[in-house]
């Protein structure tokens, strides 16, 4: 019986750390009350990706200027589950939600004319009622991020430090997904130049694999293309990745992560082709509660502001130091090259490359 009763007691005292633990993390009075909140897009907050990346933002904030917080995650992915949660963080207490990623276009569209008094911040997307026409009311702010530009420093990084065979595994090609990959593509083909290659003699396996998703036929794929003899493969869409690094650990070859330093994933990542998600969030909180909340724009956060880089701090690169990426950044920066994005080209094999060399797999 008195072992039973320490049990219970143990039991008890697990228990209780537990819920503090979850209150600790959102940081939510007792009545469950929240005045900053993020929706996730059905994702989770630790998912090494843009939930994280943009709680994270949202956390930082918070707990700096004592504000309560807490995130909601959709029963599904559709615009009506969407409007669930944003209904659930009004009634909270929601002065303002933070909505990471496209699929939100079309709740945000009719949100911000439900609750005109509250604010919303759109990663990604812009507000529009299923016809792509932006809508952008004044309790709204898109923010956008020059991915062609992330993707170009991805590229330029792995060619300075001697990989010649590459891959791009995009998820979906939504306009992002597509910055990425062409910008990878334009990195890859300065780097070539500089370095003075042969036409062709870098590689670049180009797809998109039409999901955001984990499986076992993302990971098959992956798997070819080491087999084929890819070195580096940039994974670029959310759970893809995870796949790809599996078949990496498998193949002993490398990774490039995306939207947020994931090189805690996988000893395979050599850097991560980021947004600065957790900035840009936190910068937009901080606007709001300093009564500059920029409502009605649509902001793109490019080099010039720090809104693209490389974690070179867990970079595992052995040839490309932070003086060449301190050098490329700034002639970003500088507007020194022209990168082409979404809007510029149809397809990856029409953008202009002479040492690079690509071949698009449907």
């Amino acid at each position: 019986m008195k072992k039973l009763g320490i049990i219970a007691l143990a039991l008890m005292l697990i228990l209780s750390l537990s819920a503090c633990a979850k209150e600790q993390a959102t940081d939510t009075p007792a009545d469950g009350t929240a005045e900053i909140a993020l929706i996730t897009d059905v994702g989770t907050i630790d998912d090494k990706s843009f939930n994280q990346g943009a709680w994270e933002g949202v956390v930082a904030y918070a707990e700096e200027a004592n504000k309560t917080y807490k995130y909601y995650k959709p029963s599904e992915k559709s615009d009506d589950a969407y409007l669930t949660s944003i209904d659930l963080a009004v009634k909270a207490g929601a002065k303002i939600i933070v909505c990471p990623g496209f699929l939100f276009e079309v709740p945000i569209f009719n949100a911000q004319d439900k609750y005109p008094d509250v604010r919303f911040i759109i990663l990604d997307g812009n507000p529009h009622a299923g016809d792509w026409v932006p809508v952008v009311k004044d309790n709204t702010l898109s923010i956008f991020y020059a991915e062609e530009e992330a993707g170009f420093l991805a590229g330029y990084a792995a060619v300075k430090d001697g990989y010649k065979n590459l891959g791009f595994m995009g998820g979906i090609a939504v306009p992002a997904v597509i910055r990425f990959g062409y910008g990878y593509i334009q990195g890859a083909e300065v780097a070539a130049q500089e370095l003075g290659l042969a036409d062709g003699e870098v590689k670049v396996k180009y797809t998109y694999v039409g999901n955001f998703d984990a499986t076992p036929e993302n990971m098959a794929k992956a798997a070819a293309w080491y087999n084929e003899g890819t070195e580096v493969i940039f994974a670029c869409g959310g759970a893809v990745g995870n796949s790809v690094m599996k078949a990496a650990e498998t193949a002993k070859t490398k990774v490039i992560g995306v939207d947020v330093d994931q090189s805690a994933e996988s000893e395979t990542v050599i850097t991560s082709s980021m947004k600065n998600l957790t900035k840009s969030v936190y910068d937009a909180l901080k606007l709001f509660y300093d009564e500059k909340f920029p409502g009605g724009e649509i902001q793109v956060l490019d080099a010039t502001v720090n809104g693209v880089q490389l974690p070179m701090e867990n970079s595992k690169f052995e040839k490309f130091s932070q003086a060449d990426y301190d050098a490329v950044y700034g002639k970003i920066v500088n507007k020194e090259f022209e990168i082409v994005g979404d809007q510029d080209v149809e397809g990856p094999k029409e953008i202009e490359t002479q040492k690079v060399a690509v071949e698009e797999i449907n």
